[in-house]
């Protein structure tokens, strides 16, 4: 193979790597729970805790159509981990691998309640989910 082959077939090797990089990156497949903060209170009186009764609100997807049934105990590990150290009223995106919850999972959340303390006014809530 002449030089000039050799470095042709290189960087049309190199440009396919980028680009199958990219897919994987824009389909949301994640190796490791993912945990990215998207609103923090400027206070923080209440922290969830290891073992607290938390009141979350979310909304959950697949990051593909493919039909699988998610691992339970897997998506708990993630939320789990996800929400330790969360403060009343804090936003979060938690992105669950497949290898925890049988597919990639993506949750965004708001931790509105701990322990019967809410935010609306930080009195106990007796209301269950």
């Amino acid at each position: 193979m002449r030089p000039s082959s050799a470095l042709n077939v290189a960087s049309i090797f190199l440009l396919l790597a980028f680009i199958a990089l990219g897919s994987a990156k824009k389909s949301g497949d994640v190796t490791e729970l993912q945990i990215g903060v998207k609103y923090k209170p400027k206070t923080c009186d209440v922290q969830a805790h290891k073992g607290d009764s938390v009141k979350v609100h979310y909304r959950g997807k697949l990051t593909d159509c493919t039909p699988q049934t998610p691992q339970l105990r897997g998506v708990f590990l993630g939320w789990d981990q996800g929400i330790l150290g969360m403060c009343l009223g804090e936003k979060r995106k938690l992105k669950i691998p497949s290898k925890l919850g049988g597919a990639t999972l993506i949750f965004d959340t708001e931790l509105v309640g701990v322990n019967g303390k809410t935010l609306n006014d930080g009195k106990s809530d007796e209301s269950e989910l």
